[in-house]
């Protein structure tokens, strides 16, 4: 052979052998899937997607905390780390799905300008920390305009779920979601008619419908904790009858739920250094992240009432004062019988009133997501946001199936008071919900969220309420004007003589083309 032929034979070699490199080199390298942070949630989501058959790669700031997680919990799996998101982002397959497990606000917004000049068009970002909505709307915009593509997922379920299957809220474009969808279905927890995930809606969807899920969630908590405090400090169970009590709740259609179930277990354990109900030996003042507060505040944006869920925030924000509580509890004195009634007949009076509240808590979600559906057109469907919470979140819970039901049998359902089984079970059980509500007030118990949510109830359920005389007031002081019972059109009454000089004196415009100083919000389907 020439030796032109042997140069030529020695480049196409030379060139297949490249090919060959490049192409193991990729086969090596390529992963499914991409997780940034690596906290619990991040390495429990990471392990989750790896175990549903899905490579994948890892990255965290901390280099040290990326050699623990390979050294130990992900030593034999399918991950390949990486220690700079160059070397990150060339490990994944395109196009590239990455999934941000960091805190959320501002480290969202770094971590995504970090990675932005690092990816493709077409290339995937996920979202999955309790990001707040706007931040999401915000984010879309900027990184869809540029080519990328954008999910913000409101994630569900502590560290279990996030391992073993969450409730996933994800919302973005729906092209997106489709393409992620096999993925997500796959390590979301599983229930009886499917995988707990859903396309939420456009933009901010997914992770409004989170916030929604946590305004819930405080809710649920501190209703347990108000017939806790019932329970303990008027019944005067202790803590083996506590755990009794509430391992029975569980087992009820009514309140099954992974809340009853986790307080019960709660009190079964004893501080070792006490020999004391740990329960008992924990301070109380209960922290919070924000989501609560933000759904208080969109809420209040909306015009729509969560009574229960703001005084569960409340609740919180009270308790944070332990040093003043305990000064003033050497100076107010409140009642200080003691509670002589059947006991076993007030822990079946507190079980009643406190499904009677969940249910009005649930209620109050379900409106605000209702009403934020139609004001940011979202196109929610609440029966599927009932059924993605039945399983892998913190609220999942047996009466969920109840809500989702309720949904399907009327999608218009204008209030969950109004479903036929859950109208029927506040009409049976009231009575027991105010004798508790009076034995508390009478015994100095506080119970705020069982009081908002009565009160929502009772509200909900009149036909005339004493807000004509507030009315009356905002006309009297300011000429706000009124609406009237008997006729349609906006009124000012001369209530002073000043108000009839004034009249007199000048030209005001016709009253019936007013309108009230108060914008009417999207009405509420729920």
């Amino acid at each position: 052979m020439s030796s032109l032929g042997e140069k030529r034979k020695s480049r196409t070699t030379l060139k297949k052998e490249k090919n060959l490199q490049e192409l193991a080199s990729n086969f090596m390298t390529q992963q499914s899937f991409g997780v940034i942070g690596l906290a619990v949630m991040g390495e429990n989501l990471a392990l989750n997607v790896e175990r549903n058959g899905f490579p994948i790669a890892v990255y965290n700031r901390s280099p040290e905390k990326t050699d623990t997680f390979m050294a130990t919990r992900a030593c034999g799996k399918n991950v390949k780390a990486a220690y700079n998101l160059t070397d990150f982002v060339a490990a994944l397959e395109r196009p590239r799905k990455i999934l941000i497990m960091v805190k959320a606000g501002a480290p969202v917004d770094a971590t995504i300008d970090q990675l932005r000049p690092l990816l493709e068009e077409g290339d995937i970002i996920i979202d999955g920390g309790n990001s707040l909505h706007t931040d999401t709307v915000r984010r879309t915009r900027d990184l869809e305009s540029a080519g990328f593509r954008f999910i913000g997922m409101g994630v569900s379920g502590g560290e279990e779920g996030a391992l073993n299957g969450p409730s996933l809220m994800p919302g973005g474009t729906i092209s997106s979601y489709e393409y992620l969808e096999p993925i997500f279905r796959k390590i979301a927890a599983q229930v009886d008619d499917g995988p707990c995930v859903t396309y939420c809606g456009p933009g901010g969807a997914g992770h409004y419908v989170k916030m929604v899920h946590n305004g819930i969630e405080y809710g649920d908590m501190q209703l347990i904790a108000e017939a806790y405090d019932l329970l303990k400090n008027v019944a005067g169970l202790d803590h083996n009858q506590l755990h009794q009590v509430f391992a029975e709740w569980n087992t009820t259609d009514e309140l099954n739920s992974f809340l009853i179930e986790i307080t019960a277990d709660i009190f079964k354990h004893i501080d070792p250094e006490t020999n004391q109900p740990m329960v008992d030996v924990i301070l109380d003042a209960a922290g919070q992240k924000g989501t609560g507060r933000w759904t208080v505040e969109t809420a209040l944006e909306l015009g729509v009432a969560i009574p229960t869920i703001i005084a569960a925030v409340n609740a919180r924000i009270m308790s944070s004062f332990k040093k003043e509580r305990v000064a003033a509890s050497e100076i107010l004195t409140g009642p200080v019988g003691k509670y002589e009634g059947d006991t076993k007949a007030f822990v079946n009076k507190v079980r009643d009133a406190l499904y009677c509240s969940k249910i009005c808590s649930y209620a109050q979600g379900m409106a605000l997501l209702a009403t934020a559906s139609q004001a940011y057109y979202y196109n929610l469907n609440l029966s599927e946001m009932a059924r993605i919470w039945k399983g892998g979140c913190i609220i999942r819970a047996g009466f969920l199936g109840k809500i989702q039901h309720a949904f399907i049998e009327n999608p218009g359902l204008s209030n969950l008071l109004l479903a036929p089984e859950f109208k029927q079970t506040i009409l049976d059980r009231q009575m027991a919900w105010r004798e508790v509500l009076a034995t508390a007030a009478m015994q100095g118990i506080p119970v705020p969220a069982f009081s908002a949510s009565l009160d929502y109830f009772d509200s909900y359920r009149r036909d005339r309420l004493p807000q004509n005389l507030t009315q009356a007031q905002r006309d009297y002081f300011g000429a706000h004007t009124f609406e009237r019972v008997d006729k349609p059109g906006f009124f000012h009454h001369i209530w002073t003589p000043l108000d009839e000089e004034v009249a007199q004196t000048s030209t005001p415009e016709p009253l019936q083309a007013q309108q009230p100083t108060t914008p009417t919000p999207p009405t509420s389907r729920v």
